[in-house]
């Protein structure tokens, strides 16, 4: 444009039109081949109308005319690759994650290092603390606490036995163990989770790009007119003219402004949207399904309340103290929930001495003049007299207390339900979701309390991550929009419609697979994007009829010869200006529903719900 542009000012006109055409009709053949492309893969897009558009005028000589519309055509393509977003590399998360080293035990006892490729079925092994497992296999060791929230999306530590089922990608506690491999690296639990991703990724259909469904009519009824201008005034150039304002420059420039401004609307509340198609996806969402710990509920253990015992003589906050004091010196993830309730009673932490701590099973420690043990109920009855076994709820855990050599009370504890789970489950049923579904690997008593509390009927539990694929593939009532976290989430994540990831918590793994990151730790901004979704696409729509219906009254105008080829290029982009104009209204919240402005901030304040937990093995009660 701009040598084109040189040329025309020094007074080389035929220079410039040379140049122009030659750099058109160049454009034009570009564009011819990828449409041929298209027409092959069965796709009828817009190109055919844009390709003659730019031919015509080139060779009757309207090239300032063929340079706008080829500007317009690249910069609508531009601005649509723009709201696509930044490209991301997939599985990069997971693969980081992927053991890479083993310690096997060699003859003589000693122990080498080895690539994770390099152990084979019977290797025994060595996994230090807070290392990952590196393939499955068998404990060999008594007793091994594992953190296996990557694969199950259970928060709580798993404790397992001699001769218990070990899966790589979960990560060993406290102390060391030995175990054997069941299985190679390849044929091990991560490595099938990363080869899911990939698969459920690859297998995903495209999204036909929203323009492209407007673009067979309106190129057909562009063409009988231009057809019908120049049998009627025997006059190639009518032809051209009525091409010209019939060019596809609003098809192309409304949907990608629109995807942008919806887009950047999510961005500035937290909500990081992938690609365009995603948008298009969640303005027709039908069925969601959440996982349960991290998404519905908070996915750290707190405490819901305290039982004494009526021998105890001790006050709430004085047995909530002395549990506290002792769980110090544990490293149990109880341990932690029990004195953050301390702190947040502003209880101070008493010292303590001849602490001991019980591998999976509690903590005992002298606390000032008082001996007191914390932890599971066969470890605090060995050690007290008196011992009462606390009534639980669904969802509920205990951890038990000790005083003295008799039985003191019990600590309540849950996960809480999110505060606005039951507020996003309603409005996403407002805004037209028909269904609901939790999916989690928790327990069926766990998962089916936590589903009746935030108002979902259909629950699946005790789910692998292949499992999790499976239901959400065989769901009927689409589009589904996934919301999890945690790389056990990452698969179904990848093979749902739209998968979004709670990423707040740094959930790399599930952040990379979904379409959709919420950046924020709110779940509300789930049923945000949703409405987000809506009210773009909305917007889309209006400004793509916007277009046709003007370039409909130009190109009737255009048939009768009162507009030139490049008057008519120039009130095309003021077609173009009015598409764009319109389509800018996705920045903006939908004036019509006050509700829907309130979706995602106005959540934080939401009244507490019932307070639910999984139940899960440590040193609470089970």
């Amino acid at each position: 444009m701009l040598v084109v542009a040189a040329l025309i000012i020094s007074g080389h006109d035929a220079a410039a039109q040379g140049t122009a055409t030659i750099y058109s009709l160049s454009v034009a053949v570009y564009r011819a081949g990828s449409m041929v492309k298209g027409l092959f893969q069965g796709r009828w897009g817009i190109d055919l109308l844009a390709v003659t558009a730019i031919c015509s005028t080139a060779i009757v000589g309207e090239y300032i005319a063929s340079l706008v519309i080829v500007l317009m055509l690249t910069g609508g393509e531009a601005l649509e690759d723009f709201a696509h977003g930044r490209a991301t590399k997939e599985l990069r998360a997971l693969l980081e994650r992927t053991p890479r080293i083993a310690h096997r035990e060699e003859s003589g006892g000693l122990v080498e290092d080895v690539g994770v490729e390099s152990v084979a079925r019977g290797d025994i092994l060595l996994v230090k603390p807070a290392e990952t497992v590196p393939v499955d296999g068998r404990l060999l060791s008594d007793v091994g606490t594992f953190d296996e929230s990557a694969l199950t999306g259970e928060s709580l530590p798993a404790e397992r036995l001699a001769g218990d089922l070990l899966l790589s990608g979960s990560v060993n506690g406290a102390d060391a163990i030995r175990m054997v491999a069941t299985a190679s690296a390849g044929d091990s639990q991560y490595s099938q989770i990363v080869a899911l991703v990939r698969e459920a990724a690859a297998s995903r259909a495209p999204t036909v790009r929203l323009a492209d469904r407007y673009a067979v009519p309106f190129t057909l009824v562009a063409f009988v007119l231009a057809g019908a201008a120049w049998w009627l005034s025997h006059d190639p150039v009518r032809f051209v003219e009525v091409l010209v304002v019939a060019t596809p420059c609003p098809l192309l420039i409304a949907a990608p402004v629109a995807f942008l401004a919806g887009t950047s609307r999510a961005a500035k509340a937290g909500i990081i949207i992938k690609n365009a198609g995603t948008l298009e996806q969640l303005s027709r969402v039908k069925t969601a399904v959440f996982d349960k710990t991290g998404t519905l509920t908070q996915g750290r253990p707190v405490l819901t309340g305290i039982r004494l015992s009526a021998a105890a003589g001790l006050s709430k906050n004085e047995l909530l103290q002395l549990a506290a004091s002792a769980e110090q010196y544990s490293s149990h993830i109880f341990a932690a929930s029990v004195i953050a309730a301390a702190r947040e009673r502003s209880l101070p932490l008493l010292p303590a001495t001849n602490a001991s701590e019980h591998a999976t099973n509690g903590v005992a420690a002298d606390v000032g003049t008082r001996r007191v043990v914390v932890g599971k109920p066969a470890f605090v009855e060995e050690n007290t007299a008196g011992f009462e076994s606390a009534p639980l709820e669904g969802g509920q855990l205990a951890v038990y207390v000790g005083v003295e050599g008799k039985f003191a009370g019990t600590l309540i504890m849950s996960d809480p339900l999110r505060a606005n789970a039951v507020e996003t489950l309603t409005e996403l049923r407002r805004l037209g979701v028909a269904q609901t579904m939790l999916l989690t690997g928790d327990a069926s008593s766990t998962a089916h309390h936590i589903a009746e509390t935030a108002g979902i009927g259909n629950v699946q539990a005790e789910c692998l991550p292949s499992d999790k694929v499976a239901t959400v593939a065989a769901l009927t009532v689409r589009p589904v929009m996934m919301v999890g976290d945690g790389v056990n989430d990452a698969p179904v994540l990848a093979a749902a419609d739209v998968g979004i990831a709670m990423g707040a918590k740094g959930a790399t793994a599930a952040s990379e697979s979904a379409d959709v990151v919420i950046m924020l730790d709110d779940l509300s901004r789930a049923a945000f994007a949703v409405d987000i979704g809506q009210h773009t696409m909305r917007i889309a729509r209006t400004s793509i009829w916007t277009g046709i219906l003007l370039s409909l009254g130009l190109m009737a105008v255009a048939t009768l010869g009162v507009i030139p080829a490049v008057a008519g290029a120039l009130l095309q982009e003021f077609v173009d200006l009015a598409t764009i104009l319109n389509a800018l209204r996705a920045l903006g919240p939908r004036l019509a529903s006050a509700r829907s402005r309130a979706v995602g901030p106005a959540f934080s304040s939401a009244r507490a719900h019932p307070q639910v937990q999984n139940s899960g093995p440590g040193h609470a009660s089970e």
